[in-house]
């Protein structure tokens, strides 16, 4: 199902599969619902564990209109506070956030942290802004000379900016999952969004004692993977996995591990229903 709500002043898109246990699902910064649907849907459409993936478009991107009310990230919280009031009042559902989508996500177990049955964390954002923190250099691993330039030199440029892999099979994905489907509102994310929240998303209560998975890439240049590390006491419950030869975008760069990591993931929280 896709679909259009409007929230606090935003048209907020969104797409729905299967059905069972919600599953709110947040990408990141720039991005769309499709970097996430892309790698989970294969993982879920066989619907054998009961799930219904959520899928946002966040305020400014894919196909959301952001309201004029929104200028930080705190203000992001509220549209998706209220989302989740909307499609799935009173229920408990999982969660799962990449890169910024993770750093809001967060600020979610922050305010809702007894409704969140378990977390997934993919490359997480840590420090709000373009590569903070202990972020290493661009480390290319597998390279595809030949196949790269048969590309443009857009296409290349695009390409070769953050990717650890770079041959043909994850350029099919990076295409199609963030390449040829990115549609952003460029002066709200560069002129008006505050990344950053007023407060620190990270101070909880008390730790978030449900299933969770953290999962970096070790050559992550956009968030890196130490950080991450610091967020251990706030998950006991939580899987810390970082994977060699995947950067930013680990999801298609190491996608059998992904896949593994996250099957025994939903395992782990289905088990505890």
């Amino acid at each position: 199902m896709k679909n259009t709500i409007n929230i606090l002043g935003t048209d907020l898109y969104y797409e729905v599969y299967g059905e069972g246990i919600p599953f709110i699902i947040i990408h990141g910064w720039g991005v769309n619902h499709h970097i996430m649907s892309g790698c989970l849907e294969p993982i879920f459409e066989e619907d054998k564990y009961g799930v219904k993936r959520i899928y946002i478009d966040l305020p400014g991107m894919g196909q959301s209109k952001a309201s004029s009310r929104i200028k930080k990230s705190d203000d992001i919280l509220d549209v998706i506070l209220e989302f989740i009031d909307e499609i799935i009042p009173n229920q408990k559902f999982i969660l799962a956030g990449e890169s910024y989508g993770g750093y809001l996500s967060r600020a979610l177990i922050q305010k809702r942290s007894n409704q969140i049955l378990g977390l997934l964390l993919l490359c997480p954002l840590i420090y709000p802004g373009y590569r903070q923190g202990d972020v290493p250099p661009l480390t290319v691993i597998e390279k595809d000379s030949e196949f790269l330039e048969r590309l443009s030199e857009n296409e290349r440029a695009s390409f070769e900016s953050m990717s650890i892999v770079q041959n043909r099979k994850v350029w099919g994905k990076y295409k199609r999952d963030i390449l040829d489907v990115m549609n952003n509102d460029s002066y709200f994310l560069n002129e008006v969004l505050d990344g950053a929240f007023s407060y620190d998303i990270d101070s909880l209560e008390k730790p978030f004692g449900k299933p969770s998975l953290i999962l970096v890439g070790r050559q992550d240049t956009e968030v890196g993977y130490k950080d991450q590390f610091k967020l251990l006491d706030n998950y006991p419950r939580a899987s810390f996995v970082v994977l060699d030869k995947a950067g930013h975008n680990l999801q298609i760069e190491q996608e059998v591990l992904f896949n593994c990591l996250i099957s025994e993931w939903v395992d782990r929280m289905i088990a505890e229903l």
